[in-house]
């Protein structure tokens, strides 16, 4: 089977592509920058922009499953940026495979897509989408979201999106390196009581779900096609005990100081605003969005993953942190 998979280069998508290589797949990368060791392993690279469509066309011509992992993530930033990498990316991504031979488009989506501000507590799929939104990923996403589920059609193009969850592991670029820098600088603050439960997902159980979807789809696509699933480590944490356990792990101090939520919201809004006036680029250090995931439960019933993908959680908990800290020691 060849399989096309876009954003190869990102945390997620590389350990889709090893996967995928791993037990045999023909797989083709995209992205806007070289990785020479993802074509090392075997991966056949080609380097654009999703955004436009003549490009991502001639790259679909000759794939059978796509999977569609490239975004933009972020709490800040102007709205048409957004739009252009998470919107009018995936329009292209549904067109193409709708006029080339592509059978199966799984989407990497996110949770944010259901999270308006309140506590999510075993939320399932029959979540609806919000009617605001705290930033512009999570909205375009949801946007993207739609039109991806919209576009299944069981005998054409069948799809599915996927909502992994504060994705994490031992080569994660993004969410830990930035917990343990600012808890070395002093500047990580529990938000709200402390006591908040959220789900995680180690990036190998992510990816892993990815192909669960592929052969779903090729196997039971009434079932599986057509749906959005969200994707966890079916281990609910409390988010600051598991910050201050990796803190450990990382030798920095675990944060003790803590801010209430409302104090945290309403810097948040002041920041946004500040930062909006002055037309700064960087990101605040505080947003109503941060403030909300830092201090709200949002944890999931991942049944429906289980049942129509057959998803199941490779890498435990335990395991995570323990590769997590044989990582870090070496």
């Amino acid at each position: 089977m060849s399989v096309l998979v876009t954003g190869c280069g990102g945390f997620l998508g590389r350990e889709i592509v090893r996967q995928l290589i791993d037990r045999g797949e023909e797989v083709c990368g995209i992205s806007r920058k070289e990785y020479p060791e993802l074509a090392e392993w075997g991966m056949r690279h080609l380097r654009g922009d999703l955004a436009e469509a003549t490009f991502v066309r001639n790259a679909f011509a000759s794939v059978e499953t796509v999977v569609h992992t490239a975004a933009v993530a972020g709490v800040w930033g102007p709205s048409q940026f957004f739009e252009r990498n998470n919107v009018i990316a995936t329009r292209n991504v549904i067109d193409a495979s709708q006029r080339t031979n592509v059978r199966n488009l799984i989407f990497t989506s996110s949770p944010s897509v259901t999270f308006d501000g309140a506590d999510q507590r075993e939320v399932d799929e029959s979540a609806p989408y919000p009617n605001r939104w705290l930033c512009h990923y999570p909205r375009t996403k949801a946007i993207a979201e739609r039109e991806i589920l919209s576009s299944h059609d069981p005998a054409g193009l069948r799809t599915v999106a996927l909502r992994p969850h504060l994705v994490w592991g031992e080569n994660d670029p993004h969410i830990l390196p930035r917990i343990l820098q600012r808890a070395k600088q002093g500047k990580l603050r529990i938000v709200g009581d402390g006591n908040n439960t959220v789900d995680t997902v180690h990036v190998v159980n992510a990816a892993a779900a990815h192909l669960d979807a592929i052969d779903a789809l090729n196997q039971t696509p009434e079932s599986a096609g057509g749906r959005a699933y969200f994707i966890a480590q079916d281990e609910p944490v409390r988010c600051w005990d598991w910050i201050a356990e990796i803190c450990r792990l990382g030798g920095v101090p675990e944060p003790k100081k803590s801010i209430s939520f409302p104090s945290a919201y309403r810097l948040g809004a002041a920041l946004e605003f500040a930062y909006r006036v002055s037309r700064q680029k960087s990101e605040p250090p505080m947003t109503r969005f941060v403030a909300s995931q830092l201090a709200k439960d949002h944890y999931f019933n991942i049944s429906e993953a289980k049942e129509r993908l057959g998803y199941r959680v490779r890498v435990s908990m335990k395991e995570g942190l323990e590769r997590l800290s044989r990582a870090w020691k070496t």
